[in-house]
């Protein structure tokens, strides 16, 4: 007999909450249990909202819920999911993300919902806001924490990140990677010389590329400062941002004032990112907090070196001189002196990818899907439902 599972979300978007989500979603369903998604729809993307029905998800509106604090908008998606779940009668309530989060295990808790999972995605205690507000939002994940019964982190830091926070039990943690389908973006992608000549990059040029939406919790204010002195020491060296988002503007105004504005590409939102991380010589990950870093892996699968800051999931992402190069996060002089050694060493990073290549194995999709199924197999046997 499957389980009924109710995941609730805040939004579906262009990034890696929403697409590990989905992906959940997906291997529970394979499995044969009985899954619906819980949604604001007015907070999603459109085209998010659309690739979740062409994959077959079930998709049920909550209005009221948005990413801001607001009590009386908050109390109705509480009420709406509380309806929700009196319809679906789920086993498991799935909450992702902070607000999801705490709205959603309230109403699963109030509900006697008989087993409750909680997957923040990353978390939110720097890097967003000043030290009150950080320090509010972590009060709440204590409280939000004894409302539930498992919660699934992307990595094994972010366990020790909730944990120094005094958030939750030891027992409640289980580590899950934002799986990535590594086989199939290996057979997508181009070869470099391909995936440049179809870019409009040149054969020679060192290309740097960060991949994410433009926000700045995402460092690539640091990655343009640091662009002055990695083309001093590497004449022919270029970035190329892969995404869009609010920081365009400023981010293209920044490379113009420092006299790097030409060096500085930048695509806009991308269908297919694989033919650009082909092309790439180095991904650079300057996050001032990041979960775990789905580009990351990506950038590890095709075989690219990765420099990344050393916050959040990213030091158990990159083995730091083996796969890539952890910098100190804040630091665009530490991050210029790495991707200038990439830039001089072709030979190193040929070795830092090859190595890269074996390491993305442990967060692919397939390992993934295992381990969640795994977490709801020992919560089913926990509980006594079915499974």
């Amino acid at each position: 007999m499957s389980l009924r599972v109710l995941h609730v979300i805040t939004r579906l978007s262009l990034g890696g909450s929403s697409e590990n989500t989905l992906a959940s979603i997906a291997a529970l369903e394979r499995a044969g249990h009985e899954v619906a998604l819980a949604v604001s729809f007015g907070e999603s993307d459109p085209p998010s909202l659309e690739d979740a029905r062409r994959r077959g998800v079930r998709l049920v509106d909550v209005p009221g819920l948005r990413r801001e604090p607001a009590p009386l908008r908050d109390l109705r998606a509480l009420r709406r999911l509380l309806s929700i779940i009196a319809a679906e009668r789920p086993h498991v309530v799935h909450t992702h993300t902070s607000k999801a989060g705490f709205v959603g295990r309230l109403a699963a808790r109030l509900a006697r919902v008989p087993a409750v999972i909680h997957q923040p995605h990353g978390h939110v205690f720097y890097g967003y806001w000043g030290r009150g507000k950080s320090a509010l939002f972590a009060a709440l994940e204590r409280r939000a924490a004894r409302f539930c019964d498992r919660i699934v982190t992307l990595t094994d830091r972010g366990i020790e990140e909730h944990l120094t926070r005094r958030i939750g039990r030891r027992a409640q943690y289980v580590s899950v990677p934002s799986g990535v389908p590594v086989d199939r973006l290996r057979a997508a992608a181009p070869s470099r010389a391909a995936a440049r000549e179809r870019l409009h990059l040149e054969p020679a040029a060192f290309v740097v590329a960060g991949l994410g939406r433009l926000t700045p919790i995402k460092g690539f204010d640091l990655l343009v400062e640091a662009l002055p002195a990695v083309a001093a020491a590497v004449p022919d060296a270029r970035l190329v941002l892969i995404g869009d988002g609010p920081e365009r503007a400023a981010l293209e105004a920044r490379a113009a004032a420092l006299g790097v504005g030409g060096r500085l590409t930048v695509t806009g939102a991308v269908g297919d990112v694989t033919p650009w991380l082909a092309a790439a010589d180095v991904v650079a990950a300057p996050s001032r907090n990041e979960g775990m870093g789905r580009a990351i892996v990506e950038a590890m699968a095709l075989g690219v070196p990765v420099v990344g800051a050393a916050v959040g999931g990213i030091p158990s992402v990159i083995a730091d001189g083996e796969c890539g190069r952890l910098v100190p996060p804040e630091d665009p002089a530490a991050l210029a002196r790495a991707l200038v050694e990439l830039g001089r060493d072709g030979a190193l990073r040929a070795r830092l990818g090859a190595a890269g290549v074996r390491r993305a194995e442990a967060f692919a999709l397939a390992v993934a899907d295992r381990k969640l199924c795994e977490v709801y197999e020992a919560l089913a046997r926990e509980k006594g439902l079915p499974s």
